[in-house]
This record gives structure tokens, C-alpha cells and sequence, in this order.
């Protein structure tokens, strides 16, 4: 028995738009509600989120009968951490800080069994093989694992097309916030200057046959991009959702900052 074919991954290179949120509370019951709204993919975010490998896998487990493909984004591209996230069963990872082509080859071998890679080789006792009821997990895994990359800052943006070219990285997420401040523009991910590098990193990346990525809270930036020809969209949080309906659920009987709901903003 082969692992368990990766939708999300055959659905980016088919080119096919992916909308997706992400789950930064650390809270499985908020994830497995967020797995059945209809987004095509969630991210369990250990970059920013307050995660650990137990509230990780909580997520996983609490996801398991959701339709939409769980991505962990862990909190740094290094091949111990890779590690627990694939063995606790994820199989879509979202590395954050990718600033070189080199480090790219690097997370590719991270997520491959020998000879092919690094990764330790524990599947018999690990979740992502159902506990070795996935007779052929090590031999078929590393074709359902999905690796995107995230290139946020202006050292990745000039490595870009190096980047793009890596062999096994399946798709490229550009960063707006982390970029515009490596820019000069922290807090200001609008403004003309950061546009015009993301849709020219978009361009590249589309340009190449990879899935292009990006989250923003702007539903008009976001059909920008989609219209780019990026993939796979993240269009909102846990977090920014639950305190904008809340903040204005209390705004609408007066309370709240000045009585009235306090918006979320990009």
C-alpha cells in the first residue's frame, strides 16, 4: 500500500487555485472547525502560532476527516524539526525563511529517506505510516510530500530564479509582510514598491512551472494575484476572523473601542 495521494500537491500542478486560511490559535477544536468551512487548505502555523509538536499533532488528529489539505508551517527550515512534522503526519510543509537556492536543496534532502536525503528513517513507529499499516510509506512518501518555500526577503527575492529552479521544491510563497519590512516599508506591504517586487517574484515563479503562494487580508490584492496566476492563496487567519466577528458582534450594542467594532486591518 503506497502513502496516500496528496490532492493539494496534484492540484498545484494541475495549476489549479487553492484558497486557504490559516490556524494560528494552537487550538484543535478551532482547527477542525475551520476543516469543514470549505477552504482547500489550512495552515497550522509553529512560526507565530503558540505550537509545539503535541498541539501540532492535536491539529492533525482533529483534521484527519477534513476534506482540505493541513500544511504545517514550522518554525524554521531545520532538518531535526522537518523531521517531527513528516513523522507526526504532515506531508505538506511551509518553510519560512528561504533565502537561497542552497538552503532550498537542503530542505529537499530534509524531507527525503536515503539515498535520496536526510530524513531519519522511523516510519514503523510513526504516525505519518498509520503506524506501519502503510506497508510501502517509505518507498512512496516522498512522492505525496508537498515542500513549499517561503521567500519573504530581499537576498531571496535576488535568488529568486535559482530558487524556482531547485528540483523537489514544489511551490513558492512570497511573504509580503516579512519582504516589505526587509524593504524599508514594515507595516506597508501596499505600497507600490513591494507590489511591483511581488508581482515581478509572481511572474518569475509562474514563469518557471512552480505553484505560486501568498497570503494577505486584502480580498482585492488577493483576486490580484490569483488573476497573476498564483495558486495557492491564503485569504484570512483564525485569529483576525475570530476578533473582527467578535469586535463587531459587541459593536453592534454599543460596545467595543468608541462603541463601535474594531476592524482588522492589513
Amino acid at each position: 500500500m503506497p502513502a496516500p495521494r496528496n490532492h493539494f500537491k496534484a492540484a498545484l500542478k494541475a495549476g489549479q487555485p487553492q484558497i486557504g486560511l490559516w490556524l494560528n490559535m494552537g487550538e484543535a477544536l478551532m482547527a477542525e472547525i475551520a476543516g469543514h468551512a470549505g477552504f482547500d487548505w489550512l495552515v497550522i502555523d509553529g512560526e507565530h502560532g503558540p505550537n509545539d509538536v503535541r498541539s501540532i499533532l492535536a491539529q492533525l488528529q482533529a483534521l484527519t476527516a477534513s476534506p482540505s489539505e493541513v500544511v504545517v508551517r514550522p518554525p524554521i527550515g531545520e532538518t531535526w524539526v522537518i523531521k517531527q512534522m513528516l513523522d507526526i503526519g504532515a506531508r505538506t510543509l511551509l518553510v519560512p525563511m528561504v533565502d537561497s537556492a542552497e538552503q532550498a536543496k537542503e530542505l529537499v534532502r530534509a524531507v527525503r529517506y536515503p539515498p535520496h536525503g536526510v530524513r531519519g528513517v522511523g516510519a514503523a513507529v510513526a504516525r505519518a505510516s498509520n503506524f506501519n499499516n502503510i506497508a510501502d510509506y517509505a518507498h512512496t512518501a516522498a512522492d505525496e510530500i508537498c515542500l513549499l518555500v517561503q521567500v519573504e526577503t530581499t537576498a531571496a527575492i535576488r535568488d529568486l530564479e535559482n530558487i524556482v529552479a531547485v528540483d523537489g521544491v514544489d511551490g513558492v510563497f512570497i511573504g509580503p509582510a516579512d519582504l516589505s519590512a526587509d524593504m524599508g516599508y514594515l507595516g506597508n506591504a501596499d505600497a507600490p514598491e513591494v507590489q511591483e517586487v511581488i508581482e515581478k517574484a509572481l511572474g518569475t515563479i509562474v514563469r518557471s512551472g512552480k505553484a505560486a503562494g501568498i497570503l494577505t487580508f486584502s480580498e482585492s490584492l488577493n483576486r490580484r494575484y490569483l488573476d497573476l496566476g498564483a495558486t495557492f492563496v491564503a485569504v484570512g487567519a483564525d485569529v483576525t476572523e475570530f476578533a473582527g466577528a467578535l469586535a463587531n458582534l459587541a459593536g453592534r450594542y454599543g460596545r467595543g473601542k468608541d462603541g463601535k467594532a474594531a476592524g482588522v486591518s492589513y
